[in-house]
């Protein structure tokens, strides 16, 4: 299968989001990026279109806020880190995580059949 046209789409859509950031007042828009670089970079989802999706509501969540004049402790609260793992949480995604268990697992049963 050619993945190919999948993931432009998908750096389309991040690429999208960055302008859509930018446009952001400075408070809301340092906020957003970092959110949104902490996603990307923790890995915490594997699924391309359920990461773009989610990119995409932290994006309208900041410019909802922004509009509507919430401050970004309002949003975040007293721990962003707790605040955008709950956000990631509330995608039903597998995670990158979730593969390697897998890994994990499939690798030792094989082990332990091929030790019998």
């Amino acid at each position: 299968m050619d993945r190919g046209p999948h993931r432009l789409a998908r750096a389309e859509a991040v690429q999208g989001h960055l302008a859509r950031i930018e446009a952001l007042p400075a408070a809301h828009r340092e906020a957003a990026k970092a959110f949104h670089r902490y996603v990307l970079q923790s890995g915490a989802v594997s699924d391309g279109e359920t990461l773009v999706a989610m990119l995409t509501d932290l994006v309208d969540l900041w410019e909802r806020a922004a509009a509507d004049g919430t401050t970004v402790q309002a949003v975040v609260g007293e721990d962003p880190v707790e605040y955008i793992e709950s956000f990631v949480r509330a995608y039903a995604a597998r995670h990158w995580l979730d593969k390697e268990r897998t890994r994990l697992v499939e690798t030792i049963e094989r082990v332990v059949q091929e030790e019998s």
